[in-house]
């Protein structure tokens, strides 16, 4: 019998220190289209069966939470045929994909706002969650109709609906009303497409993560691009403020 294919994790030594919480910028579909010939939608629906491969890397690496950037506040100012495009996709993808990933052990979570998007497409979005919340595997969450500072706004809304007087305001409450309530800080942002922005995604979540960016377009971001980012945060020493190297005097 021919010997087992080694893992992910046996294939890349090189990888000492896995991220708990990883968020990825999927960015470049709609130039992967153009490249091609081809509408952006095509782009679009090449990225969105790209995740699934890449959410498999993920667990076989050991990232315990991984958050997807799939659609901003800021994209609905798309034309309206790519919009429609989208939400077409992502319902497609939700009907075909949450069953196996259920039996794959992968609690799907969401962050944003449901207000917006069509009643059919946030009753998928939360019966998705709801049918694999008590999932351990991996943390999937899907940053949908998602702004980083929207979901400030909404939390700081929400902590004053809850009567909270000023003086209890702190960082830990306000991240325990943030769309991520309960999932850890980010420790790695990579972004696809040769891009350096943050474009709103984690800006609370992210204040020290790490950040890694690549020119490889999102729906050819393999495995391989992955553990290149995976090396690259091994290899960096977070401080979080702090100088490591300190003597006790200084």
């Amino acid at each position: 019998m021919p010997e087992n294919r080694p893992s992910l994790k046996e294939r890349h030594p090189n990888i000492t220190r896995v991220p708990h919480h990883v968020g990825i910028v999927m960015d470049g579909n709609g130039r992967w289209a153009k490249a091609r010939g081809l509408p952006r939608i095509a782009g679009h629906k090449a990225g969105t069966e790209n995740i699934r491969r890449i959410l498999r890397a993920a667990t076989d690496f050991g990232v315990q939470v991984l958050t997807v950037y799939a659609f901003s506040t800021e994209n609905w100012a798309r034309p309206e045929e790519e919009v429609r495009g989208l939400m077409r996709l992502l319902g497609q993808r939700i009907k075909r994909e949450t069953k196996n990933l259920h039996a794959e052990g992968v609690c799907i979570r969401h962050s944003g706002r449901l207000a917006g998007i069509s009643p059919h497409l946030a009753k998928q979005i939360q019966d998705a969650v709801a049918l694999t919340c008590n999932n351990q595997r991996i943390i999937f969450n899907v940053a949908f109709n998602y702004g980083g500072r929207a979901e400030i706004v909404d939390a700081v809304r929400h902590i004053m609906q809850d009567g909270h007087p000023p003086e209890s305001v702190t960082e830990d409450l306000i991240s325990q009303y943030l769309y991520t309530g309960g999932l850890p800080d980010a420790d790695l942002i990579i972004r696809t497409a040769g891009e350096y922005r943050l474009s709103n995604f984690l800006i609370w979540q992210a204040a020290y993560a790490e950040y890694y960016a690549t020119p490889t377009l999102w729906p050819d971001f393999n495995e391989e691009e992955l553990a290149a980012a995976l090396e690259a945060y091994s290899q960096r020493e977070r401080r979080f403020g702090r100088v490591m190297d300190a003597s006790p005097a200084a």
